[in-house]
């Protein structure tokens, strides 16, 4: 499975944008996919999950009821909605994807594969 992800860039505080991850190759192997984010000289952390064919959705508390994970099952492409963007949402985003149930989720050992990240700055 090879991942791109698409749609940083540079966003005023309380301004929004869209992040999308296409996937190709063996996609039909996939149970889920989410977004995680890093930022500099910090660990990469949660921010968004789903699962690909029942679409239960899961959140870090710090991006709820700011953003939206969803996907296109046609597409083979999820996308994450951020809106009322923060400083703090400052990073490079990452998308993920996973071929195992069962997992928890929200730490990265959990995801086989990883995009390329997309650099999100939000300023102030």
């Amino acid at each position: 499975v090879q991942l791109q992800a698409s749609g940083g860039g540079l966003v005023q505080a309380g301004g929004s944008l869209r992040l999308s991850c296409a996937a190709s190759g063996r996609t039909f192997s996939m149970y889920g996919m989410g977004w995680f984010r890093q930022a500099p000289g910090k660990a990469r952390e949660f921010v968004a999950a789903i699962n690909w064919n029942v679409g239960s959705t899961y959140y870090a508390n710090s991006v709820k009821d700011r953003f939206t994970i969803s996907r296109d099952n046609a597409k083979n492409t999820m996308y994450l909605e951020m809106h009322s963007l923060k400083p703090e949402d400052t990073a490079v985003y990452y998308c993920a994807a996973r071929r195992r149930t069962g997992v928890v989720v929200t730490i990265t050992a959990s995801y086989e594969y990883w995009g390329q990240g997309t650099q999100v700055t939000v300023s102030s």
